[in-house]
């Protein structure tokens, strides 16, 4: 990785470049190699540059359905300033940043993914103007496009604001010009908080920490209801995902010879060339890691015999992520105990799908898994009956310890700041998506269970769909049936 003459701050290159009225000298690193620009360097990297403007863009896939979010944003809010970051890059070590990842808000209301963008909704009339203020091409007159860490030669060409307004169908502006607006601002303002300092500085004295969570509520909210670009964006997903756990269990004995980071590495190649990324940190748990339910180290071994709990979705360029979990025989065969288990499981899962239906309430589906793995725990001997005081007390919580499922779209669990009320308590809509996804987890050290059953972690998992006379699984060229998953990856290994 190479050095960049001075750190990433485009106001501290500018003054070394010379664009301030009071010259500065240059901020290097340290230790850097060069000891300083002559002028005529300076001079030199001002010119001779091709004009690289694109001209007559066609908007993004999804501006027409970011527009009508806007709009029922606006409706909700009259008379009121709205401010959405996107946020801001984040430092892993010293001068290297993470990934970026915009915020879902933002992302949900502009179809844009550039750090540091703000989506600003004035009020106007008896609506809002939307402007969008985003980071212009980098200055090549100062110097700040290859003196800054963070210049287009270093990280990239970025759109100018005239192409981010074709894109995006939103006016865009300077968001350096934007503290001081937002400090100067009059009237009620809401902004969503947590992703840019800044922002929230220049507001401090506008903004109050219950009018703030309204809006986020609000926006998790207006996110239950998918519409047909989203539902289209899921799809892609839950097809790419499907394609990776393909690709896992042809490496399976690759892994075998490695560890569940071959796995978590062979799954995130598919998901970074036919998507963005991983939607969430893989859960590549072998044995008995399976019955850790966030196993995300992914560096233990990989034994045949054993099974392998797969949680794992792709992102989609316009992130939205799959979330399916499948629980395959290492070896390719379900012992006997493994396949018992696997099947009370799958049973439930059936159960929970069934339930999956608009006008349904939305706890129906975790109630209908419940009772099935209950009932088998029950029937197992495991925890003493009858089934409706087990469920009763939740005594099978020492098993299956996590609810059924959650909504899913841009965020694996979206939604998350919705009232309980229109969450959990509410009711099921066309046009919503949720996982279902029961599982039953004996822990390694857990004495109330026969020997045999330590250590074995099941959990079966798709992305549900809730349609107009039922549901629709987005998730389902994965097969579930033990006997269908040992014929598939039979297959696998022989392709």
């Amino acid at each position: 990785m190479a050095e960049e003459l001075i750190p990433a701050d485009s106001d501290e290159a500018a003054a070394a470049a010379g664009a301030e009225e009071e010259e500065q000298p240059i901020k290097q690193r340290k230790n850097g190699l060069y000891p300083g620009v002559s002028d005529e360097l300076a001079e030199n990297m001002t010119s001779g540059w091709a004009d690289t403007e694109l001209r007559g863009l066609e908007p993004i896939a999804q501006a027409a359905h970011t527009a009508d979010r806007r709009a029922a944003l606006s409706a909700r809010f009259p008379g009121e300033r709205l401010v959405i970051p996107s946020g801001n890059l984040k430092t892993r070590s010293n001068d290297t940043e993470y990934a970026f990842r915009a915020s879902t808000e933002y992302a949900y209301l502009t179809g844009d993914q550039s750090e540091d963008g703000v989506l600003v909704l004035e009020p106007q009339g008896g609506g809002h103007r939307a402007t969008i203020y985003l980071l212009p091409r980098s200055d090549r007159e100062n110097g700040e496009f290859w003196l800054s860490g963070q210049g287009e030669l270093w990280v990239g060409r970025r759109h100018s604001l005239a192409e981010a307004e074709q894109l995006l169908g939103i006016p865009a502006k300077d968001v350096r010009e934007l503290p001081e607006k937002l400090r100067e601002a009059t009237g009620p303002v809401r902004v969503v908080r947590g992703h840019d300092a800044a922002v929230e500085a220049a507001l401090t004295d506008k903004v109050t920490a219950e009018r703030d969570e309204e809006l986020r509520v609000t926006l998790s909210e207006a996110r239950a209801v998918k519409d047909a670009f989203e539902i289209g964006e899921l799809q892609k997903a839950c097809d790419s995902t499907a394609r990776g756990f393909e690709d896992v269990v042809k490496v399976l004995d690759k892994a075998e010879a490695t560890s569940e980071r071959y796995i978590e590495g062979t799954f995130f190649l598919r998901a970074r060339v036919e998507g963005n990324d991983v939607g969430y940190g893989s859960i590549c748990a072998a044995g008995p890691h399976a019955t850790t339910l966030h196993w995300v180290r992914n560096d233990g071994p990989v034994r045949s015999g054993d099974l392998l709990l797969l949680d794992a979705g792709v992102e989609t360029h316009t992130l939205y992520t799959a979330d399916v979990t499948r629980t395959l025989p290492i070896n390719g065969r379900y012992s006997e105990l493994q396949r018992t288990i696997y099947d009370a499981v799958y049973d439930a899962q059936e159960a929970g799908i069934a339930a999956v239906k608009p006008g349904a309430k939305y706890r129906d589906f975790h109630d209908a898994a419940q009772r099935v793995l209950t009932e088998r725990l029950v029937e197992w001997g495991l925890v003493e009956g009858p089934v409706e005081r087990v469920l009763e007390l939740g005594l099978q919580r020492r098993w299956t310890l996590h609810g059924t499922g959650h909504m899913l779209g841009m965020d694996v669990h979206d939604c998350a700041a919705a009232r309980t009320e229109a969450y959990v308590d509410g009711t099921l809509e066309p046009g919503m998506c949720l996982t279902v996804e029961p599982g039953l987890y004996f822990q390694a050290d857990d004495l109330t269970v026969p020997e045999e059953y330590r250590g074995i972690g099941v959990r079966i998992e798709d992305d549900i769909l809730v349609t107009e006379d039922g549901n629709r699984n987005l998730s389902a060229a994965l097969p579930r049936r033990a006997d269908e998953v040992e014929a598939w990856m039979a297959a696998l290994k022989q392709s």
